[in-house]
């Protein structure tokens, strides 16, 4: 007979989390005990806040049920493979309050995850976000999306090292704020404590995040939410190439059309017309946004961005031909 309470309770509740009902004896035989052992281990889930229910009778049994609060679960190695891999798809969908929640359960989650499971995360994670995420040019750690993460969660003070394209790590302490997704790259909205300002950060170039152990009061943004805050830093800052268009379509179409990942201006001409700014380091991404807008446009750009129109349009028109 088990005599170890506690292993015998976490069996018990996997058990029940496998199958909609068991019956006493069923559950007795795998357990190796009684089946008043089996009444009493029941009990002791319910004081713990599982809804366990039962039925008596021989075709009565022990189920799980709903609740009014969520009790722990159980969860096996596929099983939170599976959940990982989906919080952190759910946190780059773009589905309106999904992404703090999923965030903060993949904090939770990985807090507790095995290290044998978080190599098989990645790994199906890197496969799935290639294809959310086209442009995405560098991977985000999934380790540092998770400190980074829970700092967040808990106002708490964070250290790390940031390189930019053109210079080499500097030390940073900031009090993170948010993160936010933005043309498939992850940034976090931090108040750098050393340059007393407001900062944007990219995550894909930032390493070693620490918690400090210090909590900070949360300050308030100097924007309407966190993502205008980062698209109005990103437009400010100097790109590469220049790319404007004036379309014949009107703003809300093309906003819808590009599912708001344009981080430059869209202004309405009139209801019929717009001109959009998509200015930017990516020529493909330029081209792949003036495709998806499917309107007749006119375009003020660099000679770099005509250039490569030029050479994809010619790809297109021999594959046409062919």
């Amino acid at each position: 007979m088990t005599s170890d309470t506690p292993a015998r309770l976490l069996r018990l509740l996997s058990l029940l989390q496998t199958r909609r009902t068991w019956q006493g004896p069923e559950l007795a035989d795998r357990l190796h005990v009684t089946v008043r052992t089996v009444r009493r281990d029941v009990d002791r889930l319910r004081r713990m806040g599982y809804p366990v229910d039962s039925d008596p009778g021989h075709t009565g049994g022990y189920r799980l049920t709903s609740g009014t609060d969520l009790p722990p679960l159980l969860l096996g190695d596929d099983e939170a493979v599976a959940i990982a891999v989906a919080l952190r798809t759910a946190t780059a969908s773009g589905l309106a309050g999904m992404d703090d929640t999923a965030l903060q359960a993949l904090a939770k989650l990985e807090q507790v995850l095995p290290a044998r499971l978080r190599s098989r995360v990645t790994a199906l994670q890197e496969t799935v976000t290639s294809v959310l995420h086209p442009y995405r040019r560098t991977a985000v750690d999934p380790g540092v999306l998770a400190v980074v993460a829970a700092a967040c969660r808990d106002h708490e003070i964070l250290t790390f090292d940031y390189a930019t394209r053109h210079r080499t790590p500097t030390s940073r302490r900031v009090e993170p704020h948010h993160l936010v997704t933005a043309v498939g790259l992850w940034y976090l909205v931090a108040y750098d404590t050393h340059r007393a300002d407001w900062r944007v950060y990219r995550l894909d170039r930032l390493t070693d995040p620490t918690p400090t152990g210090h909590r900070a009061p949360p300050r308030e943004l100097p924007a309407a939410d966190p993502a205008a805050f980062v698209i109005s830093r990103i437009a400010a800052a100097p790109s590469r190439y220049r790319a404007i268009a004036t379309v014949q379509t009107s703003a809300q179409t093309v906003r819808a059309r590009t599912r708001g990942e344009i981080l430059g201006t869209i202004t309405p001409i009139d209801q019929h017309s717009c001109t959009v700014d998509l200015s930017g380091d990516s020529l493909r991404r330029i081209t792949t946004f003036l495709a998806a807008i499917d309107a007749d446009y006119t375009l003020d750009a660099d000679p770099d961005v005509r250039q490569h129109l030029r050479t994809l349009a010619r790809r297109t028109a021999n594959a046409a031909a062919d």
